[in-house]
């Protein structure tokens, strides 16, 4: 199952780092991924430099509510993380319906919500003391990502996509549940060639997300809007970003939740019992990973 991209706006992008780290911490068992996330602070910061430029005056406050961030993060989302596997332990023992696997995707959307929430106090005097060049330094990154973006995705031939997306979704299969047998490799190439996935429509999504981002940001600079108003500003942003304000983009971003919850479900229900009993030893022992980041380890 695939999270929809989202979140491009460079002055909440550290939730969407908090995140995905805590959710790599969840799904890879390995020192790398616990010092990654005990490094965090500078991880994020010099992402979110790559994005804005930072002057000597931001980099000073922006490293210091990382530093809090994390801390909050460490704290209180952690143990909700460790929460969340150990209802998907519960789970693994029987068969899943799609609906259950969807049930995941909301919380990880609430878990974004929460921390783009939590973050709003760092991002929004961020957002009002930006300058018009550090706009252009962010218009021109996007440009990089949608370069590599159409170069690594959209310039392949549907035969190439394919066969990319399904070497990722056997390798994320076989970390939880070991090696799939041919059988269960066939049917996850089939899920493959049936996906509704597009590059093209997902790039089109992703740049309406950036040009909304660039105008937000852009107006908050500009006029140099109070605090309050920029914050509901950039919330605004932050749920045009998760909920396409099209309805069009809504049905398809939708519809590829649902394709990838189904194809989850299906998989997981053709598991074998020695499937399962490795898929739940290794969330134990990615319980017993967070357990050890919450404090502090």
């Amino acid at each position: 199952m695939q999270l929809p991209s989202c979140w491009r706006a460079p002055a909440l992008r550290l939730a969407r780092i908090m995140v995905l780290l805590t959710v790599a911490a969840g799904l890879a068992a390995c020192s790398a991924v616990r010092l990654g996330y005990n490094t965090l602070g500078d991880v994020a910061y010099w992402w979110l430099d790559s994005y804005l430029d930072f002057t000597p005056q931001q980099a000073s406050r922006v490293r210091e509510d990382l530093v809090r961030l994390h801390q909050w993060h460490r704290s209180e989302e952690l143990p909700r993380f460790e929460q969340m596997l150990q209802r998907m332990e519960q789970l693994v023992p029987r068969d899943v319906t799609p609906e259950q696997a969807c049930g995941f995707m909301t919380e990880f959307r609430e878990r974004l919500l929460a921390v783009a929430r939590q973050a709003e106090t760092a991002a929004v005097p961020l957002a009002t003391g930006l300058e018009p060049d550090q706009l252009l330094h962010l218009q021109h990154k996007y440009e990089k990502n949608n370069a590599d973006y159409t170069s690594e995705w959209v310039r392949l031939g549907p035969a190439e996509q394919k066969e990319k997306r399904y070497r990722q979704f056997l390798d994320r299969a076989e970390m939880i549940y070991g090696r799939l047998d041919e059988p269960q490799r066939q049917e996850l190439r089939r899920d493959v060639d049936r996906s509704i996935f597009d590059p093209k429509r997902i790039l089109t999504e992703r740049q309406r997300r950036q040009q909304d981002a660039l105008q937000t940001v852009g107006r908050i600079v500009r006029e140099r809007v109070a605090f309050d108003e920029a914050r509901v500003m950039l919330r605004g942003y932050v749920e045009r970003a998760l909920t396409p304000p099209g309805a069009a983009a809504r049905a398809y971003q939708d519809a590829l939740v649902t394709e990838g919850c189904r194809h989850f479900a299906i998989l997981h229900n053709s598991t074998t019992l020695a499937q399962r009993e490795a898929a739940v030893r290794r969330l134990r022992a990615w319980q017993r990973d967070l357990r050890e980041l919450a404090t502090g380890r």
